[in-house]
């Protein structure tokens, strides 16, 4: 069993739907996310986390959003992790109506 996963911003935007990729409810869905956020919202978490510049999301062939590497902890699947990463990234940023 491999020692990490791989985390796409796909799996947290907000323009996707479930059937096209999102892995968190709309609620937790993040706009305009990019690979970097997502590897300082892994850390400020406590997870090692790296970017993958020149990969790409398979169900978006060409367009090279890249991937985060993370490290995994034990006790803590990817689902889990996603939605602290939703929860952190969402703590971070300002409201949308402060915009």
């Amino acid at each position: 069993m491999p020692d990490h996963f791989y985390v796409y911003p796909a799996y947290l935007g907000r323009g996707r739907s479930r059937a096209a990729g999102r892995r968190v409810g709309a609620e937790e869905s993040v706009a305009d996310l990019s690979a970097e956020e997502i590897v300082q919202a892994a850390r400020r978490l406590g997870y090692t986390a790296v970017v993958e510049t020149d990969k790409n999301y398979p169900r978006d062939a060409g367009a090279y959003a890249g991937r985060v590497k993370v490290t995994k902890r034990a006790g803590t699947t990817k689902a889990r992790f996603l939605h602290q990463l939703s929860a952190e990234l969402h703590a971070r940023r300002p409201a949308a109506g402060a915009r």
